[in-house]
């Protein structure tokens, strides 16, 4: 009887926290490298504004330029992060790119329809990236869904809202440090996202928004100080 009780007591302090039972995560990756859509080392190029011209990458909202052959990247706005965008359709999707933290304390790979209305700005799935923990996002279902991204501004419903974002994050707690180059690759295939850093596997998620058919658009998304980006590759994602 004070077995159960203990097990009891354990399983609801896990759920009050967060966490639920759940099949162990893949231990290999979810998707293989399917058509190259997007290869960009910064090279050459410039970074557009807003949707004007043929440049591969704009800035939505400043600052975001090409120097040195990398993506530079720092908060223009006091009101929003910046936000560099490419456009370009896809669904079961593979993205790899190399990072430099250079005085941001976070920034966030984001996937969007613009096309979509059930969530705010039309976001979907996106990683969060901080210098102690990196997040794993069903925005399409969670944190951005319509219902509770207006929940979650009125103090009276905020728990409520809270509540219904159980199961549509992962967060791994791991040290991102300032002034270090990371490769960090980010895998959708059907309701599944990976994430892997530096070659090893460190998230998964399994959300039913992350199914969305319709992926219009990736960008970054960048709080305060700079950071770099290189090496951009978006692959298409098939099945193993």
């Amino acid at each position: 009887m004070m077995i159960s009780r203990i097990l009891c007591v354990v399983s609801i302090a896990f759920v009050s926290a967060g966490f639920l039972w759940a099949d162990e995560p893949p231990s290999k990756p979810i998707a293989k490298e399917g058509k190259l859509l997007l290869s960009d080392d910064f090279s050459s190029g410039k970074v557009g504004e807003g949707r004007k011209g043929d440049d591969t990458w704009m800035a939505l909202i400043p600052g975001f330029s090409i120097e040195d052959g990398v993506l530079k990247a720092w908060q223009g706005r006091d009101d929003h992060g910046a936000v560099g965008r490419t456009y370009l359709p896809m669904k079961d999707v593979i993205v790899e790119f190399r990072f430099r933290l250079e005085g941001t304390k976070n920034f966030n790979c984001v996937f969007d329809d613009q096309n979509y209305k059930g969530s705010h700005a039309g976001h979907i799935a996106r990683v969060a990236f901080a210098p102690t923990q990196i997040r794993l996002g069903d925005d399409r279902e969670g944190i951005m869904k319509n219902e509770i991204f207006e929940m979650r501004r009125d103090p009276e419903k905020k728990t409520e809202a809270n509540q219904l974002l159980e199961g549509r994050g992962q967060t791994v707690k791991i040290p991102v440090e300032q002034e270090k180059w990371y490769t960090a690759r980010i895998t959708i295939l059907g309701d599944e996202m990976q994430l892997a850093l530096g070659g090893n596997l460190i998230g998964y998620l399994k959300s039913p928004g992350l199914a969305h058919p319709t992926k219009t658009s990736f960008h970054f998304t960048v709080n305060g100080d700079h950071a770099l980006f290189d090496d951009v590759k978006i692959w298409e994602a098939v099945a193993p």
